[in-house]
C-alpha cells in the first residue's frame, strides 16, 4: 500500500500542465496591471487593468518558439480591465508575451 500511494505521488507533478509565462512590460508610466494565465495546454490569456485616469491603448505580442507570433491589439478605459487571449497550433512550453501601453 505505501508503494501504491509512493508511486501515486510520483506521478502528480506528470498531471499539470503548467508553463512558465515571461511577460516583457513597456507601460510608459500608466496605472496599468496585469494577471496571466495559461489557459490551456497551447492557450495563453492576459488580463490588463487600467487603474489611471486616463484610456490606454494596448498590445500585446504572443510568442510561443518557432511559431509566428500572435499580436491582438484593445483599448482599456480608464478604471476597467480588460483580457487578450492568442491559441497556438503547438503545445506551449514557455509563453512570451510583451505588452506595451500607451495613453490614449
Amino acid at each position: 500500500m505505501k508503494k501504491i500511494c509512493c508511486v501515486l505521488l510520483a506521478m502528480l507533478p506528470l498531471t499539470a500542465f503548467a508553463y512558465p509565462i515571461d511577460v516583457k512590460k513597456n507601460l510608459n508610466d500608466m496605472k496599468i496591471d496585469f494577471e496571466t494565465f495559461d489557459t490551456d495546454s497551447d492557450i495563453g490569456s492576459i488580463r490588463v487593468a487600467n487603474y489611471g485616469d486616463v484610456d490606454a491603448s494596448c498590445k500585446a505580442v504572443f510568442s510561443n518558439g518557432p511559431e509566428a507570433p500572435r499580436t491582438r491589439k484593445f483599448e482599456v478605459p480608464a478604471g476597467k480591465h480588460k483580457s487578450a487571449t492568442a491559441k497556438f497550433s503547438r503545445n506551449i512550453i514557455k509563453l512570451r508575451i510583451e505588452l506595451t501601453c500607451t495613453p490614449k
